[in-house]
């Protein structure tokens, strides 16, 4: 299951999310969205989990909570739009 993390502080890391996300279960890839041309980090990302009840658990446990200073929005991310 592909997890939205958003309200990201811009100092976090790929890691960062990996450590909170393995303690629900398994964390397939983490990544932090970053700016093409700055490489700062664009306040979001996304978390892959193999396990749907896993991905579940960390979206209840996670969402709203304090993650280094900001409170996180998690919920299941929807599919890209085609932009043309």
């Amino acid at each position: 299951m592909r997890i939205y993390v958003g309200n990201l502080p811009y100092t976090t890391q790929d890691e960062d999310l990996n450590e909170a996300f393995s303690a629900f279960g398994e964390v397939e890839s983490t990544i932090v969205i970053r700016d093409r041309e700055t490489g700062r980090s664009r306040g979001f990302g996304f978390v892959e989990m193999s396990d749907g009840s896993s991905a579940t658990a960390a979206i209840e446990s996670l969402n709203g909570k304090n993650f280094q200073g900001r409170n996180l929005t998690v919920n299941e991310a929807k599919p890209r739009e085609n932009r043309f």
